[in-house]
């Protein structure tokens, strides 16, 4: 007789805390699987290994080193890439990445108390206007008003 343990599946995922297809159930005990109404029944079916948790998998790394083994291969070290440096990375990842970690470095300072916060934003402004050059530049701009501040 083929029962249907769809629901018995998912049960037991929910109470171990896995994955419902990691949820194994022995072939000789379906009918008692089947039976197996509250929460109870289950766990005592998974202390008996009538229910069996399967382990996780995990990722193979082959596929990396193969990666790796490619990279090597083709040599895209510094001598050997062509096109410009904005053919590689874009011109807006670049300017994200650079915006993104300037601002992070204004919060940080706000919460330090490093700069008040009409000074953060005034930096702020100017970090959005592009007149802040780079993250030093930005530091040194604390610094100074950080130091303006003390005096």
């Amino acid at each position: 007789m083929v029962v249907n343990l769809k629901t018995k599946r998912r049960l037991v995922s929910r109470i171990l805390g896995v994955g419902a297809n990691r949820v194994r159930f022995d072939s000789e005990h379906l009918d008692d699987v089947a039976d197996a109404i509250t929460r109870d029944n289950i766990r005592s079916l998974v202390t008996a290994n009538v229910i069996e948790v399967k382990p996780i998998k995990g990722t193979s790394r082959g596929r990396s080193y193969f990666k790796k083994f490619q990279r090597h291969k083709r040599g895209t070290k510094q001598g050997s890439k062509k096109g410009k440096k904005g053919a590689r990375v874009g011109k807006k990842e670049v300017y994200v990445k650079k915006m993104r970690s300037m601002r992070h470095q204004l919060k940080v300072s706000k919460y330090r108390k490093e700069i008040t916060n009409k000074d953060y934003w005034n930096l702020y402004r100017q970090v959005t206007g592009n007149q802040i050059r780079n993250l030093a530049h930005l530091r040194s701009l604390i610094e100074e008003t950080h130091s303006k501040r003390r005096s």
